[in-house]
């Protein structure tokens, strides 16, 4: 089977689909879970999710903190799913992400969050799925069936669904606007040819990969992906927080993806990308610009947030062709199951 016959391959080209038509059931949903934080404003929202959920749950926690100005934590299910502890949140927003809804320990939680008095809200693909079943208020990201157990279209819609819950928070029309083209955005960056860092890739015993701002959530997604999908380990680091240690791994033996940002942040990535490349690290950057040896091509910059998704994209289109060089199998990666029950 080719590289572009497999099923993540052909479910990546359905992500553009899946973000146009999302609109349509999330917008009652959406209008409900608004007019809820409108009367009671959450003080703190905390998130639940595992996998590629939780690397968009990263994406929220950038979104909410950025455009909201409420801050956002990331929960560990085991508290209330082995240590049987309650956490205080009456009042607040639990933020479950799953694709499955079906993870044991992301319902004990949401269960046990509900109880304290929070707002609970469930963002899945599955719509009945018991996560959804036990929160309050169901977000259905609106993909369809994803049999690759490699998650592409899904991670996609779930940020795009992200962005809408913020725009909606915010009323934020250029955000709103954003989304409308996000979708033949993501149609033209799955096309972009991302050939000249194979090599590097295939070849490396590791890889880092980096981001920061609203690209933190893809440099994670991207490590996780070249595990999963290609049998490569890697590591995903904030800009700022690769300089406290992790710069002391910098030799041309380690291969590193940059993730640039469109927004204020693109300044110091840029500075550590010079200081990279100055190290003699094989570094390669994903952004937009003529293509070189060491740039990645992106699509060109629309809005920060929805041109991070874009490169998510683009990542995907690649990581498939490196699997292929690899000889690994995408759409079954060893020892991996579609679906993730943890307690």
């Amino acid at each position: 089977m080719g590289a572009s016959e497999t099923r993540m391959a052909q479910e990546l080209q359905l992500a553009p689909q899946a973000v146009r038509d999302q609109a349509a059931g999330l917008a009652a949903p959406l209008a409900v879970l608004i007019g809820r934080l409108r009367r009671r404003p959450p003080q703190v929202v905390v998130t639940c999710a595992r996998g590629s959920s939780a690397h968009a749950a990263t994406f929220g926690k950038f979104l909410i903190e950025r455009h909201i100005g409420v801050p956002v934590a990331p929960a560990a299910p085991s508290i209330a799913s082995i240590y049987g502890r309650r956490l205080e949140l009456d009042g607040q927003l639990l933020l479950a992400i799953s694709q499955s809804g079906a993870s044991d320990d992301l319902i004990t939680l949401a269960k046990s969050a509900r109880d304290s008095g929070a707002l609970t809200v469930a963002l899945v693909n599955a719509a009945d799925s018991p996560l959804a079943q036990n929160c309050e208020i169901v977000l259905p990201m609106g993909a369809g069936p994803e049999l690759s157990v490699a998650a592409t279209k899904t991670f996609i819609a779930t940020l795009a669904a992200l962005l809408r819950l913020t725009a909606a928070w915010t009323q934020d029309r250029d955000i709103a606007a954003a989304i409308d083209r996000l979708p033949d955005r993501l149609d033209a960056a799955g096309g972009l040819d991302w050939s000249q860092a194979l090599d590097a890739f295939a070849g490396a015993p590791s890889l880092v990969t980096i981001g920061r701002g609203p690209t933190l959530a893809i440099a994670r997604e991207a490590a996780l992906k070249f595990k999963e999908t290609c049998n490569l380990h890697a590591e995903a680091f904030s800009g700022a927080e690769f300089l406290h240690g992790p710069v002391a791994l910098v030799s041309n033996r380690y291969p590193i993806l940059l993730f640039m940002p469109s927004d204020e942040t693109a300044t110091g990535l840029d500075r550590l990308a010079m200081d990279l490349r100055n190290k003699g690290t094989s570094l390669f950057v994903a952004e937009p610009g003529e293509p070189g040896l060491w740039r990645l091509p992106a699509v060109p910059a629309d809005h920060p947030d929805t041109d991070a998704i874009c490169l998510a994209q683009s990542f995907y289109a690649m990581a498939i062709r490196l699997a292929d060089m690899r000889g690994t199998d995408v759409d079954r990666p060893r020892h991996l199951t579609k679906v993730t029950r943890t307690t």
